[in-house]
């Protein structure tokens, strides 16, 4: 291949240093993301990515993605976290696919949907079933309807309390303080100035204590039918509360629903969640949707330092090992990972599934998610220690 540089366009100075074109600095951007992805980029990979778009024209997304792949080559094990990228960054985490992109793996990709509008298809619902046997891997793009909802008196005490009952955590930034604190030398250096070295207390400062993040990932698939309206009551009286919240959901899709539980009338929040979500009551994809919300930067930014609470009955078909791997890369990540099973409200309940034994020992809390009541009195202990998950699994 040419090492010539790639052409300037048409108008474009050509004295001294040479700038890229603005459209290839989008595409150079994408190298820049990879980079911070974890994926080795080199200079000359990037270059190349250039000259090859620059060679194909482009036609097309497809093109670009073609020359994606041909030089920044992605490792195989990558490929599948490289697509959502490429999605996210070049179609603004849209999650309807490209006419004739990926032909033949519409089973295998994970949509991502943060912002913006897509067209949704309504299809017949799904027939009642027992237990988990809802749970599939395929895609189904429902409309989901919410009756009017109004925050009932547990709620309202939910939110009431929420907001001293997260988990701390200590900033970087001082207050001051009269006890109990270091000694603050900007403020006791002015001091002794002023008083001609007469400073009998110096001034103390501490480091500040903030609340934690707190993100919600809900389970919408089929399985979770019955509990997907508690599950959003909580989390829209989260969001109202806490300062720092995120809410994702996730079926065969993931979708960022933060910006419709911002709104205050809990009926409106839920008829724009309703919009927002289009894999209401489908298929379960527990691991390759986690791993895509992992692959966004500015998602896994949110699970940094966060207590994640999922609401899921983790009923994942077929190979358990995407599951795992994302729920070992959340926890390495989080302060805290609660898993929220409405099965765990059975007496008899034990995680003997490949996937909860997989996933057991990673986890923090696994209690029952199958009431409003629990669920909240389980939120507002986040901030208390309490034992290991593994306990649920012994329990006699």
């Amino acid at each position: 291949m040419s090492t010539d540089p790639i052409p300037l366009m048409a108008g474009q100075r050509t004295s001294g240093i040479q700038t890229l074109p603005r459209a290839a600095e989008f595409l150079v951007g994408f190298s820049r993301l990879l980079r911070r992805s974890g994926y080795t980029v080199a200079l000359e990979q990037t270059t190349a990515f250039l000259e090859a778009v620059n060679l194909l024209g482009p036609g097309s997304m497809e093109d670009i993605r073609q020359a994606a792949l041909a030089t920044l080559a992605p490792s195989p094990d990558r490929r599948r976290e490289f697509e959502t990228l490429f999605r996210s960054y070049f179609y603004g985490d849209t999650g309807t696919p490209a006419k004739g992109e990926y032909e033949g793996h519409d089973q295998d990709k994970t949509h991502v949907k943060d912002t913006g509008k897509e067209r949704i298809e309504q299809t017949e619902g799904l027939r009642v079933e027992e237990g988990g046997s809802l749970s599939s891997s395929t895609e189904r793009l429902t409309i989901r309807t919410f009756d009017a909802e109004r925050e009932n008196e547990e709620l309202l005490r939910f939110r009431r309390a929420l907001a001293n009952a997260l988990p701390m955590r200590r900033s970087f930034r001082t207050v001051r303080t009269n006890s109990h604190g270091s000694v603050d030398l900007r403020r006791s250096l002015r001091q002794i100035v002023r008083t001609d070295g007469d400073i009998p207390e110096p001034p103390l400062r501490r480091r500040q204590s903030v609340a934690r993040k707190l993100l919600l990932l809900i389970d919408v698939s089929g399985s979770m039918k019955l509990h997907t309206t508690d599950h959003l009551k909580i989390a829209h009286a989260v969001v109202q509360t806490a300062k720092a919240a995120e809410v994702f959901t996730f079926g065969t899709r993931l979708t960022r629903i933060t910006p419709s539980l911002r709104i205050r009338d809990l009926d409106h929040a839920l008829s724009s969640a309703a919009s927002r979500v289009d894999d209401w009551d489908g298929g379960t994809r527990i691991g390759p949707t986690l791993l895509a919300f992992l692959a966004v930067p500015r998602f896994a930014a949110f699970a940094r330092g966060a207590a994640i609470v999922i609401f899921s009955d983790a009923l994942e078909r077929g190979d358990h090992i995407e599951m795992e791997t994302a729920i070992r890369r959340l926890a390495a990540r989080s302060f805290r990972l609660s898993l929220c099973t409405p099965l765990a409200g059975d007496p008899r309940f034990r995680p003997e599934t490949a996937a909860l034994g997989a996933i057991l020992p990673v986890l923090d809390d696994l209690v029952d998610g199958s009431s409003i009541i629990g669920l909240t009195k389980f939120i507002l202990s986040l901030g208390r220690p309490v034992p290991r998950a593994e306990a649920v699994g012994r329990r006699g």
